[in-house]
């Protein structure tokens, strides 16, 4: 479904992304993860269209964006970051004009605006200004304005941002069910809601691609790669529990993390490699009448596996980040300057063409009418050498006469 191969995007001398080669099949749900300035954000725009790379291709639905635009844009509903709404607009004109700026058929308009509010939830609010509705709705509507027309691709950049855990819940399980019809790409900072609803990642720092894999395997390589954590709640009125230490070599530290009142320990056991020897401090708590009332092997998040993955990569300074925007935005405005300057060759072109066509018309006119002219002179003279033909004519008559 998309298809990047050997794309970069360069700004001056700057790579805001290099060489990036993924692929995205149909009916996945794919976060695209990075931290700030890594990427993201280009490599969706350059996907959306918004903007071309410098090299490489883009091939989505089977069309080359920079060959078929218009076709790779009606496959995609993009919902950008910070929900830009028009607040004065009810929730159903503000679908009904996405969906005027998609070009949907007016014959298929009011089913469509019909059906995207109706996947979003926002039947009971249609009527209702944007203005007045709560944070979680907006990001609704904004959701409903990509999904109008149905899409076989939605881009969704930080989706729950802002929102309240109640309201995150509610747009996660949307946009499971929104993976059910179409592929998904998903931008987001909270790592634990991209575990939870995407099947692929793709890591991005830098510009370039770390790692492409599920969540899963994500987690269970950041497993393999650290010393093993135990979390351990007991009852040891007599503190013995740290002498483990002491008698399993395979622990490395012990840590106690909290009191609870009733005298209950919870205790942090770092173990060498990856290993599990919950078994070993079951036997030992046992001989030293320690009660285990939990014991746990803590699991490696997708949040541990990505700063795995990133954390001998230094972020950019702040300086750094100033002097890539302004060449970022130093480019946009030269390229801007450069698309107005073509305009303006294109236009005067075009001016100088019905230019020359008018000329050429002029001239035919002028061709038809000397031709007319030449062709009345012709006219004239062979009447005049007729008229003289018949006087001779006549002369020598009257000669013979006499």
């Amino acid at each position: 479904m998309i298809k990047l191969e050997n794309v970069s995007k360069k700004y001056g001398e700057f790579y805001a992304v290099k060489k990036l080669n993924f692929e995205i099949k149909e009916g996945e749900i794919v976060g695209f993860l990075g931290r700030n300035g890594a990427g993201k954000s280009t490599t969706m725009n350059m996907i959306t269209g918004f903007i071309e790379p410098t090299e490489g291709t883009i091939t989505i639905g089977g069309y080359d964006i920079d060959l078929k635009p218009k076709k790779v844009k009606a496959l995609i509903g993009y919902m950008p970051e910070g929900v830009p709404l028009y607040t004065d607009l009810t929730v159903k004109e503000f679908v009904s004009y996405m969906a005027d700026l998609k070009l949907i058929k007016r014959a298929d308009k009011k089913s469509a605006v019909e059906k995207a509010i109706n996947d979003t939830g926002l039947d009971k609010v249609q009527n209702k200004l944007v203005r007045n509705l709560s944070r979680g709705f907006k990001q609704r509507v904004s959701m409903a304005g990509a999904l109008v027309g149905e899409p076989k691709i939605l881009i969704l950049d930080e989706p729950t941002v802002g929102l309240d855990p109640e309201q995150v819940i509610e747009i996660r399980e949307l946009i499971k069910s929104l993976g059910k019809n179409h592929t998904v790409i998903l931008s987001s900072h909270i790592l634990s809601e991209v575990s939870q609803i995407c099947e692929k990642v793709i890591i991005i720092d830098k510009g370039e691609i770390l790692a492409i894999d599920t969540p899963e395997n994500l987690e269970s390589n950041a497993n393999k790669n650290d010393d093993t954590q135990i979390s351990v709640t007991v009852e040891d009125p007599d503190n013995k529990f740290e002498e483990l230490k002491n008698k399993v070599e395979d622990i490395k530290q012990i840590v106690l993390q909290k009191e609870f009142d009733d005298g209950s320990k919870k205790y942090s056991v770092l173990v060498n490699g990856n290993k599990d020897i919950r078994k070993i401090i079951s036997l030992e708590c046992a001989k030293k009448s320690i009660i285990i009332l939990e014991l746990k092997a803590e699991e490696k998040t997708l949040e541990d596996a990505f700063i795995q993955i990133v954390e001998d990569r230094p972020e950019l300074s702040q300086k750094e980040r100033e002097e890539i925007d302004k060449t970022m935005e130093l480019e946009e405005l030269r390229n801007e300057a450069k698309k107005k300057k073509e305009l303006k060759a294109e236009k005067k072109k075009e001016k100088e063409l019905k230019k020359n066509e008018k000329v050429d018309d002029n001239f035919e006119e002028v061709s038809e009418d000397s031709q007319l002219e030449k062709s009345e002179k012709n006219e004239t003279s062979k009447e005049i050498v007729k008229e003289e033909n018949s006087k001779i004519e006549d002369t020598n008559s009257e000669e013979e006469d006499k």
